[in-house]
């Protein structure tokens, strides 16, 4: 998981019969017929109207009306449960967004978010929309640290750009402002996600002790363990660190420091071998940002900082 802060009346001819009583058995008849012709013509415009885009979705999707989405349910204000146990966020907002222009319901269904590509490559979800950084590693199906092949790649949809934070408990910031001041610290992350990545890769350029790191299912977890002073600080992506500032204790258990870094793509994950459903997505992005209705989601959830402008494939790097 990781907007970029730092850093759209036809005429009906009657024909005209000697017989009055012939005349006017063949206006009513012509009446009805026109009637029913523009009922129907104004019934398709109506349809089209509801879903413009359903002819660009693959058949099966179109038969079935449903659009499985893999997503870790616990990433406020991007997805998560709300109060009465309903599925609520930036995510899901705009996946309905997106199914209203095709036609279908985008329906999400929870898992870890390391295990959203496994499923994605077993056919259990149709694609993955949590909150995940389009990376060329994931592209391509790389281990991150490594290099090397662990999986077949997957293609992006970019709808969303963030970076990454670290937060501490509140009044209790240790000096830390930048990943190297977590050296011979403890920090707590999201297990897979670019956070856990990145404080990895920060410990190996640590000169006076390696940053640990304690990993969580969720960022939820992650969040518990930082309260209870099982850790120096977390890190996760801007709008869910900043959400977590906001809301948690009412704004009384944690503060941002530091700037954030790593200004990436969130993408929506759709399988190589699935081309036709990843563009019938792009189709529908734009066109969201096109009619405004984009921008009124992100602005609902205070995020328009990492808005973007147009659908891109595949911009991580």
């Amino acid at each position: 998981m990781t907007a970029s802060i730092t850093r759209r009346p036809r005429p009906l001819r009657s024909r005209l019969a000697a017989a009055g009583a012939i005349t006017a058995v063949g206006a009513l008849l012509l009446t009805g017929c026109g009637d029913q012709t523009a009922g129907a013509k104004d019934s398709g415009e109506k349809k089209e109207t509801a879903a413009p885009l359903a002819d660009k979705l693959p058949k099966q999707y179109q038969d079935s009306g449903v659009v499985k989405v893999g997503s870790d349910i616990a990433y406020p204000p991007v997805e998560f449960k709300d109060k009465d146990g309903k599925t609520v966020g930036l995510d899901v907002d705009l996946a309905a967004a997106l199914g209203k222009q095709l036609g279908v319901e985008l329906q999400f269904e929870n898992g870890t978010f390391d295990t959203l590509l496994g499923g994605l490559r077993s056919k259990r979800y149709d694609i993955a929309m949590s909150a995940m950084t389009d990376t060329k590693a994931r592209q391509e199906g790389l281990d991150s640290e490594t290099g090397k092949k662990v999986g077949e790649g997957v293609d992006f949809l970019d709808y969303f750009t963030a970076g990454v934070s670290i937060y501490t408990n509140k009044g209790d910031d240790q000096g830390i402002k930048t990943w190297q001041d977590l050296c011979g610290k403890k920090i707590v992350v999201q297990r897979g996600t670019v956070s856990h990545d990145l404080a990895k890769a920060e410990s190996k350029k640590c000169e006076k002790g390696e940053i640990k790191m304690e990993t969580f299912d969720n960022d939820q977890q992650a969040q518990t363990r930082l309260r209870s002073g099982g850790a120096d600080a977390g890190s996760s992506d801007f709008p869910v660190a900043a959400y977590a500032v906001k809301t948690s204790g009412g704004g009384k258990h944690f503060e941002l420091v530091g700037d954030q870094v790593e200004a990436a793509p969130y993408g929506i994950a759709i399988a190589k071998s699935n081309p036709e459903l990843r563009d019938a997505l792009k189709a529908a992005l734009d066109a969201i940002i096109e009619n405004g209705e984009y921008e009124k989601i992100v602005k609902k959830w205070g995020v328009e900082d990492g808005a973007v402008t147009e659908a891109v494939v595949n911009g991580g790097k």
